[in-house]
């Protein structure tokens, strides 16, 4: 692999070995793979609580999955079916992109009163970064490991084979350097 194309894939595709925490974030997404990934995280005990969080893309403008009124409703769904207790999913519906899965999470953990040392998050691959990097803001005092779900076929070993999945990386890349110009004036950089 060229050197280059190595760079922007470890800059991409971040994933860690999960470790006990005390939330598993999933950001909102009409990709189910993400629950099933996350509720087998939380059958293995690395979470006490789940938070799927997301009304609908904002681009878009509704729920895409068929029968479902926001994404938050599908991905608890499938946490259910895939056998996450009720009680262990909280709930964020209000989130139209990334950043405010970020900041609606952490209204909600806040009006909880929980304490979030560590958690687990667990997006798409190819937008495991730019996920990362806003949860981070939101979250700073918190140690995060990402455990992403390929989708899509796109993955750190093939997304530079296809024009379609280079598109969407590099798409993400150019996100990582848009969206966060007006984040780093907030806090003053």
């Amino acid at each position: 692999m060229l050197k280059f194309i190595q760079d922007i894939t470890d800059f991409i595709f971040v994933e860690h070995k999960p470790e006990k925490s005390d939330m598993i974030f999933i950001p909102g997404s009409a990709r189910g793979e993400l629950a099933v990934t996350a509720a087998a995280l939380w059958k293995q005990g690395y979470a006490p609580f789940l938070l799927p969080s997301g009304k609908y893309s904002k681009p878009v403008g509704h729920c895409t999955v068929p029968g479902y009124e926001t994404e938050w409703e599908y991905l608890r769904h499938i946490l259910l079916e895939e056998g996450v207790a009720p009680e262990a999913v909280l709930e964020e519906q209000e989130a139209t992109y990334t950043y405010e899965n970020a900041i609606y999470s952490r209204k909600v953990t806040d009006a909880l009163g929980l304490s979030i040392r560590r958690a687990i998050l667990c997006p798409q691959a190819f937008h495991a970064r730019r996920c990362l990097l806003y949860y981070e803001i939101l979250y700073p005092d918190t140690e995060f490991f990402v455990c992403p779900t390929v989708t899509q076929g796109v993955s750190r070993e093939n997304w530079y084979q296809r024009e379609d999945s280079i598109d969407l990386v590099l798409g993400e890349m150019e996100r990582c350097g848009t969206q966060f110009h007006e984040i780093l004036r907030e806090y003053g950089m």
